[in-house]
C-alpha cells in the first residue's frame, strides 16, 4: 500500500476511535431521555461545529452534485439510525445491532470492489477478519426469539441506511470537507425534529443534556475523519475499518463504566485490531 492509502487507513481508524467514543457519551447521554431527543441535540451540535469549521477554513457552497450527494447520505444516515432504534425496541440488540454493523459494512465493500477491483488476497483476508470482528462485538448476548424476525429485517434496513451514508460521502469531490457534512448533518438534524414531532415529543433543550451535545461533537468529528479517510484509500477499507467503532465502545465501556465485556467480544476486538493490521500491510 502505497504512503497515501496508508494515511487513508489511519485516518479512517481515528473516525472510528472517534465515532466509537462519541456512541459510548451518546448512550450515557440517553439515560433519562428519549432516544429522539437525544438524535436532535447530537445533531444540532454536530451541525455547528461543522458550519464554523467550513467558515474557518473558508470552503465555498459545493456543487449541485455534492449537495445532492450530502442530503442523501444525511436521509441514509438518519433513516438507518431511525431503523436501528425501533429494531432495539422491538427485538434483542444482539439481533439488531450486529446485522446492521455488518449490513453496513458490507454494502461499500462491494462497491469498492466493484469500481476498485479486489485487493490483494492478505488485504481481503484483514477485511474478512474486521467484519467477522464487528459482528462479535456487536453481537453480546444469545438472541431470544421475540421479535427475533422483526429486529433482522429492521437491523438490515439499519444497515442499508448506514452503508448508504457511507457510500455517497465517498462519492463528494476532495476539495470540500466540512461544507458537504453541514449539508448531511442539517438534513439529519432535521429528520430528528420531524420524528419527535410526528410522534409528538417535546423538543429537547440543550441545557437539559450537555453529554448529548459532547457526543455529536465527536460524532461531527468521525464524519470529517471518515470522509477524509474515503479520500485517501479505497471506499471499502476506508468503511470497513470506520466501522470498527463498536470495538472502541465495547472498550470504553468495560474499562471506564466496568460493564461486563464477555471474552468472545475481547476476541471481537483482536480480530478488529489484526484487520486492521493486515490492510495497512
Amino acid at each position: 500500500m502505497d504512503a497515501t492509502g496508508s494515511l487513508g487507513v489511519i485516518v479512517a481508524l481515528l473516525a472510528a476511535l472517534v465515532w466509537g467514543s462519541g456512541d459510548y457519551v451518546g448512550g450515557r447521554a440517553t439515560r433519562g431521555h428519549h432516544p429522539y431527543q437525544v438524535l436532535a441535540l447530537v445533531s444540532l451540535s454536530g451541525l455547528v461545529l461543522l458550519i464554523i469549521a467550513a467558515l474557518v477554513r473558508g470552503e465555498p457552497w459545493p456543487d449541485g452534485r455534492s449537495v445532492a450527494l450530502s442530503a442523501v447520505a444525511g436521509v441514509a444516515g438518519g433513516f438507518g439510525i431511525a431503523a436501528l432504534y425501533q429494531g432495539l425496541a422491538v427485538a434483542e440488540a444482539a439481533v439488531v445491532s450486529p446485522t446492521a454493523a455488518v449490513v453496513g459494512v458490507v454494502l461499500p465493500v462491494a462497491v469498492g470492489a466493484l469500481t476498485a477491483g479486489l485487493p490483494s488476497p492478505l488485504k481481503i483476508l484483514g477485511m474478512l477478519a474486521g467484519v467477522l470482528g464487528i459482528w462479535i462485538v456487536t453481537r453480546g448476548s444469545s438472541p431470544s426469539a421475540s421479535g427475533s424476525r422483526d429486529g433482522l429485517a429492521l437491523g438490515i434496513i439499519a444497515g442499508i441506511g448506514f452503508g448508504g451514508f457511507f457510500i455517497c460521502m465517498a462519492q463528494v469531490p476532495r476539495e470540500a470537507v466540512f461544507a458537504p457534512l453541514v449539508v448531511a448533518k442539517a438534513v439529519a438534524a432535521t429528520f430528528a425534529v420531524v420524528v419527535l414531532l410526528v410522534r409528538r415529543v417535546s423538543l429537547p433543550s440543550p441545557r437539559a443534556n450537555p453529554v448529548a451535545l459532547v457526543a455529536g461533537l465527536l460524532d461531527a468529528g468521525g464524519n470529517v475523519f471518515y470522509l477524509v479517510a474515503a479520500h485517501l484509500t479505497r471506499l471499502d477499507f476506508a468503511a470497513l475499518i470506520s466501522s470498527m467503532a463498536p470495538a472502541v465502545t465495547v472498550v470504553l465501556a468495560g474499562v471506564i463504566s466496568r460493564q461486563h465485556v464477555s471474552r468472545v467480544q475481547w476476541f471481537g476486538v483482536v480480530l478488529c485490531i489484526a484487520g486492521v493490521a493486515l490492510i495497512a500491510t
